[in-house]
């Protein structure tokens, strides 16, 4: 009796052997479906959600500024020296601020007539009031040299020795204010033709003296790129041509510190 229970077990456990691939096939549709679920769940975005957490993941990773930090934001940590400096108060700054150009020009005007009375000094002390004299002009500071005997000889363009002492005298004033004007430089000759020099006419003398002037200047440290030199022959002469001592007036080099602005 036991045996033949057995045999039937047996046999009944070796008919439905062959059934096993339907577990499989139970787990891969399950696996299946909740793939599906899945893909179709990320497929519909909620936006109020999406926007939530972008808000709270740009709060969460913003940089915090401590008090105090905006300058270093701002500069870079750099410190310059207007935050060194204390501030002026609010009323002076409103008070610089409505400074009108008449009172800058006269500012400009009475800076122009220290220079004048500082180049004055230099060539008094140098002895050479009857060779150098100065004025303030629309134009602003002229400081006119006559050429002969200190200058340059007749009919040539390199500074004489007693011309370097006078320029290098004159060359601190100009250096100071190259930063804030031109210095300019015009070489001028009275109207008598050349005769028995290098040039051919007036037109290259006064050119090449004024650029000698300019090369003069370079060598005792100014700026090239705050000085110009011009040559404007005999067309503005300052006395009359009729005469020697005219002539000799005429044939000059004027340093012009220009107003600023102009």
């Amino acid at each position: 009796m036991v045996r033949r229970r057995r045999r039937r077990s047996g046999g009944d456990h070796e008919e439905h052997a062959d059934e096993r691939w339907l577990l499989t096939y139970a787990d891969l549709i399950t696996l299946l479906m909740a793939l599906f679920m899945v893909l179709f769940s990320m497929s519909v975005v909620n936006k109020s959600k999406l926007a939530s957490l972008q808000a709270s993941l740009k709060e969460g990773f913003k940089p915090k500024i401590l008090p105090g930090g905006n300058a270093i934001k701002q500069t870079g940590g750099e410190t310059s020296t207007e935050q060194l400096q204390p501030k002026a108060p609010a009323g002076r700054a409103k008070i610089r601020a409505k400074i009108s150009p008449a009172a800058a020009a006269s500012a400009d005007a009475e800076q122009l007539r220290r220079l004048q009375h500082r180049v004055d000094q230099q060539t008094k002390s140098l002895g050479l009031r009857n060779k150098v004299t100065t004025r303030v002009t629309e134009q602003g500071l002229v400081i006119d040299i006559l050429t002969d005997n200190l200058l340059f000889d007749s009919g040539a363009a390199s500074v004489k020795p007693a011309g370097e002492q006078l320029l290098a005298h004159l060359a601190p004033v100009l250096r100071a204010q190259a930063a804030v004007r031109r210095v300019v430089v015009e070489g001028h000759t009275d109207s008598q033709p050349i005769k028995g020099s290098v040039y051919p006419s007036n037109w290259e003398l006064s050119t090449a003296r004024a650029s000698a002037v300019v090369r003069s200047l370079i060598t005792m440290r100014l700026a090239p790129r705050h000085l110009e030199a011009s040559g404007r022959a005999y067309l503005q002469p300052a006395a009359s041509n009729t005469t020697s001592t005219g002539r000799a007036h005429n044939r000059r080099v004027e340093i012009i510190l220009p107003r600023r602005g102009s």
